[in-house]
């Protein structure tokens, strides 16, 4: 609390400002209120059109022609842009790691996230958490802070909305946009080809809008100790330490480059317009990723280097994404508008990685075989329908309104396989098992939420307005599931038996107050206080069918393990927005606390030692966010942000963290430590920010500018009690980034570098420093390190019509 109200002072002197990204201040932008006076940027956050120096809250925007300058692709991009924003870029197997304001509790990961309900991800009006590409954007907008009030479906932290350009029944556009580039540690270049065309099917009333694009990015993990045979080759041929030549001819092969990325996207709406009172969109959205490895090290295992993973299998990743939406605007007789979003998404990940470290962590004694080696393979489906109406009120005067409802209903399965190649042991469990399973296990769950919610805005006098709202919510979620052990006389399929799981429901009231106040017209102070919340679910872990033979290895979750409850943030900011010098300089400041109770934590099933998530402790996060951007002569623009974040644990959670005992040697035992108060949360920088200047100046028919941006992120820890739990703190980095560019209404053409000095960093990393060191004699190779983008650097070009 010093600290917040010791900030709140600083806030005061410096006559600071909310957090408007700098880099939002761009062209205006597109469609759905995109546009704007001079380079203002309209943003739709508050459900309603609005500049985005006139709304009172903490909103961050991105506009189109800084996601083009910039090379901001899809989210992982977004956070070197907007403050109080960490995104670890896990590769393409996932979406990444994103942490808001340093609401995360979960130890760091070398493969990302493919779902997180601590926050909203938004295509347009359509929750789905998903690494779109951001083809044809307007805007990207970061609301930080609790939105439980007018957003539900995990925006305990905050929310973050890809606005796409809507068709456009008035005139035939189109885009055609390349790029080609090389990869610093890639023997391959790298190439983008995508296009946008708008066709007016029937002029002022229906119109089509694709986009679509392919992606090539070039991989720079090498794989130099894949096994030639499963099951017949030596993974270590010549002991711990060093592998020979004659070793690795006989047993190891490599592969090159395996984290490549291979995405093809489209999005296609069709708009009918009956009138401007009327119209309703048709959104089909699909893309599909595809890569063969990780972007991880080994951290030096067997002698494998910076970019070089000591994995024995390839670690192929697919998924893809299919989305369907329907949204309805109509204008209720001048009294309001009423706004209608259905949707269906269809998410699936297929993936394979190495799994004999888990196995040798585990000390089964697997790897009495010495040609012992292990994969797994995951296949996760999430199908998800969703239907939002509300009223937005049009009628005017000092009272304006929004009323609505949500529901949301989300089926997952998680099929989860592990395979033992040749091992001896599996002859002597249950026949026939083509597949050598080792272990087997599905996992279903639903849960339907359901909300109902209404926001109110008083203008009190013209300069000053007051908001409240409120949300009621309530959600089921239902589980079931079963592994088998057919090594131990199990049948191989865990449909063949019974399945176990249970049942859990929860509601409750979140709400929301803000009040602001334009001392002039560009300078406006803004307050908020409110609660949000995030669902509680159920564990990807096959139940326990109770009683438990304890005679044989249980793999499985106990009653208590699962489900999980909901968790709740209380938020408190104050921010300040200012354009002044005639709006040659746009400052903006805010500072925030945020107290979070129940925490959604990583934890570990008692039998098996899986990765589960439990409720514990209370935590709370508070700093200052702050951007600017300065025009001080024609031409040209000096931009930048910064934020602070300290997140930590208030309250002690007893027996949370899973590690080994003794560390790094076997035989061992998994203990849990104590998570204490005053432990950091993991996952974000407690600083991180930006500095660019742009220069354009006239040049022929056209502009010749040129961009250069610096970017900071801090250092990050790994897991809670990082310092006793053998996990890590990564020490922060700077990179920089610069480009060239040729721009004419028609046409442009880019020279770009991105990492210009070819920076190492690592992001995140997978497991700690406990599972580490030798079992009989067997390395582990569980330790992961994921390291950042090295150099790349290209040329690109676009052209309008």
């Amino acid at each position: 609390m010093k600290l917040f109200r010791n900030t709140l002072l600083g806030a005061t002197i410096l006559m600071g400002v909310g957090t408007t990204s700098a880099f939002a201040q761009g062209a205006a932008d597109g469609a759905d209120g995109a546009g704007g006076e001079g380079n203002e940027i309209v943003v739709t956050a508050t459900r309603r059109a609005v500049s985005i120096q006139d709304v009172p809250i903490n909103i961050s925007a991105v506009g189109q022609e800084q996601l083009a300058r910039q090379r901001i692709d899809d989210v992982r991009d977004i956070a070197d842009f907007t403050p109080g924003v960490t995104i670890s870029d896990t590769g393409p197997g996932s979406t990444g790691t994103i942490v808001l304001r340093g609401l995360n509790a979960s130890d760091s990961s070398s493969t990302g996230n493919s779902y997180d309900t601590a926050l909203g991800v938004y295509l347009g009006e359509v929750p789905l958490y998903y690494d779109f590409k951001l083809l044809d954007i307007a805007r990207v907008e970061t609301l930080l802070g609790p939105q439980g009030t007018l957003y539900g479906l995990g925006t305990l932290a905050g929310a973050i909305r890809n606005i796409p350009n809507r068709p456009d029944t008035d005139k035939i556009e189109g885009e055609v946009h390349s790029r080609l580039y090389g990869k610093g540690h890639s023997g391959k270049l790298g190439y983008q080809v995508d296009g946008v065309i708008n066709i007016p099917i029937v002029k002022d009333h229906i119109a089509f809008r694709s986009a679509t694009g392919y992606f090539y990015d070039p991989g720079f993990i090498d794989y130099p100790l894949l096994l030639q045979t499963p099951g017949v080759s030596l993974p270590q041929p010549d002991g711990p330490t060093s592998i020979s030549p004659a070793g690795y001819a006989a047993n190891l092969r490599k592969e090159k480059d395996l984290n490549f990325e291979k995405t093809f996207t489209t999005r296609n709406q069709l708009l009918f317009q009956v009138s401007e009172d009327l119209k309703v969109n048709f959104t089909y959205a699909f893309q599909q990723t595809k890569t063969d490895g990780g972007q991880y090290n080994s951290d030096g295992v067997l002698g494998t280097g910076k970019y070089q993973s000591a994995a024995r299998y390839i670690e192929p990743v697919k998924r893809r994404a299919h989305l369907g939406a329907m949204e309805i605007n109509a204008n209720l007789a001048d009294i309001a508008d009423l706004v209608s979003t259905t949707a269906y998404t269809d998410v699936k990940n297929d993936n394979r990685t190495d799994n004999t470290d888990l196995l040798l962590d585990l000390d089964y004694g697997y790897e009495s075989f010495p040609a012992f080696s292990s994969w797994n393979e995951s296949h996760d489906r999430r199908k998800q329908f969703n239907q939002e109406v509300r009223f937005v009120s049009r009628h005017g005067g000092p009272f304006n309104w929004v009323l609505g409802g949500f529901y949301n209903q989300q089926k997952r399965l998680r099929e989860y396989t592990e395979h033992v190649p040749n091992h001896p042991w599996v002859e002597f469990g249950t026949q026939p098992n083509p597949d050598e399973v080792e272990y087997n296990s599905f996992n279903k769950s639903k849960v339907t939420e359901k909300a109902v919610f209404g926001e109110g805005t008083l203008r009190i006098i013209p300069e000053w307005q007051v908001t409240a709202g409120v949300r009621y919510f309530g959600y089921t979620s239902d589980v079931s599931g079963r592994a088998v052990l057919p090594l131990l006389g199990d049948p191989v399929s865990p449909y063949d038996l019974p399945s176990a799981g249970g049942k859990s429901k929860k509601s409750g009231w979140v709400w929301k107050f803000n009040s602001s106040y334009n001392f002039t017209p560009d300078i406006m102070l803004y307050g908020t206080y409110s609660k949000g919340y995030r669902i509680g679910g159920p564990n990807t872990v096959a139940p326990c069918v109770l009683p438990l033979d304890l005679t044989q290895q249980n793999v499985c979750a106990l009653p208590n393990e699962i489900q999980y409850g909901p968790d709740t943030t209380k938020n408190a900011e104050l921010g300040i927005r200012t354009q002044l010098l005639d709006r040659k300089l746009t400052f903006n400041f805010n500072v925030f606390q945020i107290k979070w109770n129940g925490i959604q934590v990583d934890s570990a099933t008692i039998n098996g030692i899986v990765g589960i998530t439990v409720n514990g402790g209370k935590a709370k996060s508070e700093g200052f966010e702050a951007s600017f951007q300065v025009k001080p002569i024609e031409g040209l623009s000096i931009q930048g942000t910064y934020s602070y974040t300290d997140a930590k644990l208030t309250q002690d959670v007893p027996g949370i963290i899973a590690v080994n005992d003794p560390a790094g040697t076997y035989p061992s035992s998994p203990i849990q430590l104590d998570a204490l108060s005053g432990d950091r949360l993991p996952g974000s920088a407690k600083n991180s920010g930006s500095l660019g200047a742009t220069y354009t100046m006239p040049f022929m028919a056209g502009n010749l500018v040129a961009d250069w941006t610096a970017t900071y992120r801090g250092n990050v820890v790994t897991r809670l009690g990082w310092d006793r739990a053998y996990g890590d703190k990564l020490p922060g980095y700077v990179l920089h980034r610069a480009s060239l560019a040729y721009e004419t209404d028609r046409y442009s053409l880019v020279l770009f570098a991105n990492n210009i000095f070819d920076k190492y960093a690592v992001a995140s990393v997978s497991n700690d420093r406990s599972r580490v060191g030798l079992n009989d004699g067997v390395v582990l190779r569980y330790y992961k390190q994921t390291v950042i983008n090295p150099r790349t650097f290209g040329i690109e070009a676009r052209f309008k019509y």
